[in-house]
């Protein structure tokens, strides 16, 4: 496995920042202007103002807020080294109650040659540039990158809960129903108990391929920098959230596809050049594509909703004729990788590059979003389509593949402001 260590934490201190369910906050990329205003009003300690500040050199606003912060006994550092086992505890769409259970910890920044770490997305450079600015000005750790292992006897897990089980957290706090918890585990004995369990786990990057790749990048430019440089430096590390992929409370929900700017755009036009490919059906509305997505054993099962109706469509026949003949057999397996590469480019006409740039192409998590923005007239096409599994995601990874863009959606997002990590 990657390396990790306990860490000496950056955490909020109650007594002078408050009640940690008004400071802490989603990472950057998830959070829409909107959420943004708000989370800065619910109190002048929010995670926010580190993670995504509103001013216009945001950098040197987060650099000043962390050393006024850490002044003022805002923010205070840890004495001891420890892991921390955390929870979240949340409600699905269809009213099951589940808790993902994993731990942070700091991870040595690995290549991805060495194939400890591996990725399945490809990253853009702009969110890496903003990023690093942000390592640079802060040289803090402020959002925690989120890694899966496969450990099917769940060795430290058992370790972690059991812990948790009979010690109280150092942190409890909601956001948006989702219980978070907290806990500090310093024990040498267990730590080392927990990282021997972990020993020879690769870790795939589930979210934050951005910031993994921006943790890259910071190290070289540091190393350079560092005639003394040893490897065992802060900034060789990264700030870490690692769940295994048998926890049961691990959920991955589908990303659905919104298409608008189409010149010419004809849904009839479109059904006939489904037809060639895809067994149709004609559905009545939400509730019946839902029920038709659930029936369907099928990675190709998608529903089509137009302004003419609501369509299944089921892939007739194997994928490899719709694919280049380069495309990894892990990656035929995806459900979006025939989406794209045949409904999308083909069909449609939308280009990768456009893809990249969403210029055709909006995601939304919610197939309700879906209908209601074709109804409104805002997208000429929704294609609601199945979550990927856990099992594809690392099989992708392992081949050296990526995944099309927004393939995932790990649900809850880890939380930022229960641990910052110190690069310095």
């Amino acid at each position: 496995m990657a390396e990790i260590h306990p860490f000496r934490a950056i955490r909020y201190n109650p007594e002078t920042a408050g009640d940690m369910s008004g400071l802490i906050c989603p990472p950057y990329d998830v959070i829409p202007p909107s959420m943004q205003e708000e989370l800065y009003g619910s109190s002048p300690y929010n995670a926010i103002r580190l993670e995504l500040p509103m001013e216009s050199d945001p950098y040197a606003a987060a650099a000043e807020r962390l050393e006024e912060w850490m002044r003022a006994d805002v923010l205070v550092r840890e004495d001891v080294p420890a892991l921390y086992p955390y929870s979240q505890t949340f409600t699905d769409h269809d009213g099951n109650t589940h808790t993902r259970s994993g731990f942070f910890a700091a991870m040595r920044l690995h290549e991805f040659g060495e194939r400890k770490v591996l990725p399945h997305e490809r990253t853009l450079s702009g969110p890496k540039a903003d990023r690093l600015n942000l390592f640079r000005k802060t040289r803090m750790n402020i959002s925690s990158i989120f890694g899966l292992y496969a450990d099917a006897e769940g060795v430290a897990d058992q370790l972690l809960v059991g812990y948790a089980a009979a010690q109280e957290p150092v942190a409890d706090a909601m956001f948006q129903g989702i219980r978070n918890r907290l806990w500090r585990l310093d024990d040498p004995e267990l730590v080392a108990a927990v990282r021997d369990a972990l020993a020879e786990k690769t870790v795939y990057i589930a979210d934050g391929h951005h910031r993994y790749e921006t943790g890259l990048n910071y190290r070289r430019e540091r190393a350079e920098a560092n005639p003394e440089h040893s490897g065992s430096e802060p900034y060789n590390f990264i700030l870490v959230y690692l769940n295994n992929i048998y926890d049961k409370g691990l959920v991955v929900f589908p990303i659905h596809r919104l298409v608008h700017g189409i010149e010419g755009f004809d849904p009839q036009r479109l059904r006939a050049k489904l037809e060639k490919y895809f067994d149709v059906t004609e559905l009545d509305d939400r509730v019946a594509l839902k029920g038709y997505l659930d029936a369907s054993v099928s990675s190709y099962s998608y529903g089509v909703v137009s302004e003419e109706g609501v369509l299944g469509i089921t892939l007739r026949g194997e994928p490899g004729a719709l694919l280049d003949r380069g495309t990894a057999p892990a990656l035929q397996k995806l459900g979006l990788v025939v989406l794209h590469e045949a409904v999308l480019t083909r069909l449609l006409g939308i280009s990768h590059e456009a893809m990249a740039l969403q210029t055709n192409i909006v995601y939304v998590k919610e197939d309700s979003a879906v209908f209601d923005t074709v109804l409104s007239g805002k997208a000429q096409v929704g294609f609601v389509v199945k979550p990927a599994t856990v099992e594809q995601v690392l099989a992708v990874s392992e081949s050296g593949g990526v995944m099309p863009q927004k393939s995932t959606f790990f649900y809850p997002k880890i939380m930022t402001g229960l641990v910052f990590s110190p690069l310095y």
